[in-house]
């Protein structure tokens, strides 16, 4: 009698719950043991239209495969908020870098998680293996940021998540990486900064919706397994930083006692370590060392070129090999150089370890307190005041400047006689030497504007070579 007014009862809560949105739970009660209790307890759940489904099992022996699907979405089937193509690139794995490497990526976005598909993600649930899953990103407590020096492409940005997984994504789009890093970053604010939080706050709804004992102990066991790879992952990172920063301490005071036991540099060159520099020295202490106005290397250079580069199509004009060319030039620093050595035998090389030298000088082979006055002087209009003007300015110049540009410009006015032969005019060999031999100390002008002037000064330096040099004996 007592069951009969049970199941009347049970009946009249249905009725009067079938309009309900949510799951209800009955049970049929008795006054029995524990164990019948549990013995005889099922479960009903309406859906939304308020139809019974078939009721689960509350066996003991079935508790551990009861997951409550219908009341709990899994987390794949959470709510897309964004998705759409993007380039992605995985550059560190757990702390681990990865070498960069960019692919089309069908990217989806939900409130707690990003996945990736190599195609639409539709597609990719109907031609996905069976138990393969998507490669995803746990938003919770992760970090986006513009990253523009990770990668030459424009519009870079990355996700940083709290396992040290790092993502680069890119769209050549402006509004849609812009879209899509804000939507992220949103989906991100709205998470709790706690790792483990996701997994954790969906276990213990289960657990309250599911009242069952063994289900607990299944989410206890599974948090002592989880937590041991954490803190492994945990003490990785701090012995990672730990290390990194003894490393760095470590290198700081190599470097230090170094430096404050490293012998001085006349030291080095008293003992001939060290001897002294012929490319990068003022031209004055180059020609001091020598007890000379022109520096030997620029005669020997200009000797080599006269003797077989003179028909040279394009000569100072086209480059030699610039590996050889630093060869010459550290060969120069420590050692005398013989140019006739069939090492040299391109002549290109030559020509463009000159011009090296020149480009090399703390300060052009024009002063730079004279650069104002040369080019206030190439901007006279008659010639002839023009030639006067750069020929007081060269007179002034100090010895070695002086008599090193004439016999420069000397030698070049020798290639320009052959230029039927190499191709090479005043005009061709102003444009190569006038930047090289001639530049402000502040670049705050008009570049364009000086490089013409520079031009121009070393054109006039040729072809009135006679005018502004041949009278200096008299």
């Amino acid at each position: 009698m007592q069951k009969s007014t049970n199941s009347d009862t049970s009946v009249e809560t249905l009725n009067s719950t079938r309009q309900g949105t949510g799951a209800v739970q009955m049970r049929i009660k008795n006054a029995n043991s524990h164990h019948d209790r549990l013995s005889q307890s099922k479960s009903m759940i309406l859906t939304d239209v308020g139809k019974v489904t078939e009721p689960i099992s509350r066996h003991r022996r079935n508790h551990s495969q009861h997951i409550l699907k219908d009341v709990i979405p899994p987390l794949e089937q959470l709510m897309v908020e964004k998705e759409g193509y993007l380039q992605k690139a995985k550059i560190a794995d757990g702390g681990k870098k990865l070498r960069k490497n960019w692919s089309t990526s069908w990217i989806v976005l939900s409130s707690r998680r990003i996945e990736f598909y190599k195609e639409s993600k539709q597609q990719a649930l109907s031609n996905m293996k069976t138990g393969h899953k998507p490669e995803s990103v746990d938003l919770c407590g992760a970090h986006i940021e513009w990253a523009k020096e990770k990668s030459s492409r424009k519009n870079v940005f990355q996700i940083t998540t709290v396992s040290g997984n790092e993502f680069l994504l890119q769209s050549d789009i402006d509004f849609i990486i812009l879209d899509w890093f804000h939507a992220i970053k949103n989906a991100i604010d709205r998470l709790p900064k706690d790792s483990s939080c996701p997994s954790r706050n969906l276990e213990l709804f289960k657990i309250q919706r599911s009242s069952s004992t063994e289900l607990l102990s299944h989410y206890d066991s599974d948090i002592k397994e989880q937590k041991p790879e954490h803190r492994k992952s945990l003490m990785f990172r701090l012995h990672h930083s730990a290390s990194d920063t003894s490393d760095k301490n470590r290198v700081k005071s190599r470097l230090k006692k170094f430096i404050t036991r490293r012998p001085s540099l006349k030291t080095l060159q008293e003992k001939g370590l060290i001897k002294d520099q012929i490319f990068g020295s003022h031209l004055h202490k180059v020609c001091e060392r020598e007890n000379s106005t022109v520096p030997w290397f620029v005669k020997q250079c200009i000797e080599a070129v006269e003797k077989r580069g003179l028909d040279v199509d394009g000569i100072y004009r086209v480059s030699g090999n610039l590996a050889t060319i630093q060869k010459l030039r550290f060969i120069v620093n420590q050692e005398k150089l013989n140019l006739d050595d069939s090492q040299w035998e391109d002549i290109h090389v030559v020509t463009g370890a000159l011009k090296m030298f020149f480009r090399e000088l703390p300060e052009p082979l024009f002063p730079y307190s004279f650069f104002e006055q040369f080019v206030e002087a190439i901007k006279k209009q008659d010639n002839n005041t023009r030639i006067e003007a750069v020929k007081s300015l060269v007179q002034k110049l100090p010895p070695p400047n002086r008599d090193t540009m004439k016999v420069l410009f000397g030698h070049l006015t020798k290639i320009v006689a052959k230029a039927s032969k190499n191709l090479m005019s005043t005009q061709s060999l102003g444009i190569v030497f006038g930047p090289t031999l001639l530049r402000a100390e502040n670049e705050t002008g008009n570049m364009a504007i000086h490089m013409v002037y520079q031009n121009q000064i070393a054109e006039l330096m040729l072809s009135e070579y006679s005018k502004i040099f041949g009278s200096e004996e008299d």
